[in-house]
């Protein structure tokens, strides 16, 4: 499995950006080969956090390409600041 962590600050609304990732993204995701889970996290001052597992490499690195284009096209007045992106194989999980 290969996991994607998304770290976003500076988040205006988080509110309105976890509605607009819920029903617009998730979808998306889900329809990428391989998808496993998705959670999009309130850290709290403005941080968003995002995680996302998929069963190989190549999942995860199309669910890059789609957030980056999902944020541009949908959420940039939200998250004004690029993420900053984690990815890798997942060695243990329970």
């Amino acid at each position: 499995m290969y996991a994607v962590v998304r770290r976003y600050e500076g988040v205006t609304d988080p509110a309105e950006a976890g509605r607009r990732v819920d029903e617009g993204f998730v979808p998306l995701l889900r329809q990428v080969p391989g998808f496993v889970a998705y959670y999009w996290i309130d850290a709290g001052d403005g941080v968003m956090v995002s995680t996302s597992v998929y069963e190989d490499r190549a999942g995860a690195e199309e669910s890059v390409t789609r957030a980056a284009a999902f944020v541009r096209e949908n959420l940039a007045s939200l998250l004004p600041n690029p993420p900053q992106v984690t990815a890798g194989e997942v060695l243990a999980a329970g």
